[in-house]
């Protein structure tokens, strides 16, 4: 579904950090480790928050396909906006306390980007239900898996995410109501990357999904931890990041920073080829990256996406 583009283009702002780090001048004496650094820490954080937002996504998918909870009318189909994975089988238990929903990814290869293994198990209360406000689900990792196809990286994913419901609401819904928001908390997640290193990172997220002419999701929020090299990082939104259904799901606005012992970088999207915002859906937006390198000098520049 077309949705997913909204968190494969949320991760744009993690990528634009790694192209920082390898853009150069002769004013900048940013070393061949920062770089090195800067650009892996940017694809691990790209990759991470790309994987665990789209597993999110077939959680919100296997809740309003199964009706929201077990005391609510049931969707009986899929749901218009999300579509249940086409890797994975889905077990549902009624019958347990807490209640769960399994999603045991079988590594089927089907949308020819990724590989996935292991487990993501939903938990909620015998009465629970996912419209009502502050409504929660816990969401466990559990030796989940991921093997990118394009260059055969891997992230190994346990932990729990929390997921509220803070407004309430369905997503299949959304056109009826003024918004939905969401937040998400990982407090203790752990990633284990393809040279062995294992790392906790924090994540807490705000997703407000609103209709005009379409969906709209604006998301705040943070992440921050240790990076494989075992340096300090975070990365925070300044402005929310604005996805727009009406622009094929592209990110049309918003500005984060990344803050590390190494490079500084703040991103402001949606903006045209002289670096001014823009109110239209044009083939290509600009982002400007501005950056100090590790003499002090500040640097700037635009990149398509």
């Amino acid at each position: 579904m077309r949705l997913k583009k909204f968190l494969i283009a949320s991760t744009v702002v993690f990528f634009a950090i790694g192209f920082a780090s390898c853009k150069k001048d002769n004013n900048s004496n940013t070393s061949a480790d920062t770089t090195t650094e800067t650009k892996m820490q940017a694809d691990d954080q790209a990759f991470f928050s790309n994987e665990t937002d789209i597993a999110t996504n077939d959680v919100n998918a296997s809740i309003d396909i199964n009706g929201g909870s077990y005391n609510q009318t049931p969707a009986g189909i899929n749901s218009p906006i999300l579509s249940l994975p086409c890797d994975a089988t889905i077990t549902v238990d009624t019958t347990s306390n807490p209640r769960t929903i399994t999603i045991n990814y079988n590594g089927n290869n089907c949308n020819l980007t990724r590989k996935r293994t292991g487990s993501v198990v939903v938990s909620f209360a015998p009465a629970f239900k996912w419209g009502t406000a502050q409504a929660q689900l816990t969401v466990k990792f559990v030796n989940f898996k991921v093997i990118r196809n394009v260059d055969g990286k891997s992230i190994v994913i346990n932990g729990t995410r929390t997921i509220t419901n803070v407004s309430g609401g369905l997503l299949k819904n959304l056109a009826t109501l003024d918004s939905i928001e969401h937040k998400i908390d990982d407090t203790n997640m752990s990633i284990t990357f393809d040279n062995g290193a294992q790392r906790t990172w924090e994540t807490h997220f705000t997703r407000v999904f609103t209709y005009n002419n379409g969906i709209v999701i604006s998301t705040t929020g943070n992440i921050s931890g240790k990076n494989r090299f075992n340096d300090d990082f975070s990365c925070t939104i300044l402005h929310p990041l604005v996805i727009e259904q009406g622009c094929d799901f592209r990110l049309v606005s918003g500005q984060a920073e990344h803050t590390g012992p190494k490079v500084n970088a703040t991103i402001t999207f949606g903006l045209d080829t002289n670096g001014n915002p823009v109110n239209s859906c044009p083939l290509l937006f600009y982002l400007k990256v501005a950056f100090t390198g590790s003499n002090g000098n500040t640097l700037s520049y635009l990149l398509p996406y």
